[in-house]
């Protein structure tokens, strides 16, 4: 059985997670090492970065302009919010060869199957998955991740591409990033289904906040993402001092965590709090468009 880490005092990390990261090799162990990473190392992290992952993709065209047609994300931003974090969350904690990240895969190409979804563009937002993680963590965790780690991220979600029936997979971490740079410049352009569901989005988060706060969400977004994406979303960039602001509150947060963190050890669905679901965590079947839903039930 897999160790299970606990903290230190309570409060304190259990270094033994390091080490153990430091054992594993990335082609044969990714599926151990990506549980701990983020259950362990960047919960909160990695949280964060796959929401500005998905954030990201909204710049094509392509998938915005899908979303916009479905009208989920503008009916029910905050169920699809949970629903998508449920199922990747469920495979990322589990591993995907688990019966729960089978489970979790299955349904997820089920919800997929209703639409008509271009392999690139699945390969787009797969990509998003491994680089926002790293570039994230590298800019803003509390330690940078190591070469092995990353090449985890890029085997995981690999081979999550191969249980989503995805072909011309990238086949290494370069090649990835060259296909995501293609992409960008063939489809990232700004156009009003960009828009909508960015700002559907925020209107997502804006309801995790006091109404006072409100007014900081979109160009807390906007200080977080690159000039072509603010393009593609018709985003201003945010005055330099606000986005100096934002960007330094989290260069110091990361000082603490080198010892010490408030999120559970493990953090675990099971003790993951969806705000749709304020009953707890769904069954791994019951997430997705209702309509969808009822037609496969």
């Amino acid at each position: 059985m897999p160790v299970v880490y606990k903290k230190r005092l309570g409060i304190f990390r259990d270094p033994a997670v390091q080490k153990e990261l430091q054992t594993l090799d990335p082609v044969r162990d990714h599926q151990r090492m990506v549980h701990l990473l983020t259950a362990y190392e960047f919960p909160f992290d990695i949280t964060r970065a796959l929401e500005l992952a998905l954030f990201h993709t909204y710049a094509s065209p392509r998938v915005s302009g899908l979303l916009a047609r479905t009208g989920e994300f503008e009916r029910h931003g905050q169920k699809r919010y949970d629903d998508t974090s449920r199922l990747i969350s469920e495979f990322m904690e589990s591993g995907y060869a688990s019966e729960k990240g089978q489970r979790a895969i299955a349904h997820m190409n089920l919800i997929h199957g209703h639409y008509r979804i271009d392999n690139a563009d699945f390969l787009f937002v797969l990509a998003t998955f491994v680089f926002y993680p790293i570039d994230w963590l590298n800019q803003y965790g509390w330690r940078k991740l190591t070469t092995t780690e990353e090449l985890a991220l890029f085997y995981f979600f690999r081979e999550v591409g191969r249980q989503m029936n995805l072909s011309n997979l990238p086949e290494t971490p370069a090649e990835m990033r060259a296909f995501t740079d293609a992409y960008e410049a063939q489809y990232f352009r700004y156009t009003e289904s960009n828009r909508r569901i960015a700002d559907s989005t925020v209107k997502i988060v804006q309801g995790w906040f006091p109404g006072f706060l409100h007014a900081l969400v979109q160009p807390t977004f906007a200080a977080l993402i690159n000039d072509k994406l603010r393009l593609a979303f018709g985003y201003k960039l945010p005055p330099g001092w606000f986005t100096g602001l934002i960007r330094g509150a989290l260069w110091v947060r990361k000082l603490p965590l080198r010892w010490i963190t408030f999120k559970p050890y493990p953090s675990l669905i099971e003790k993951t709090s969806f705000r749709y679901y304020p009953a707890g965590p769904p069954e791994i079947e019951a997430v997705g468009p209702e309509e969808i839903i009822r037609k496969i039930k």
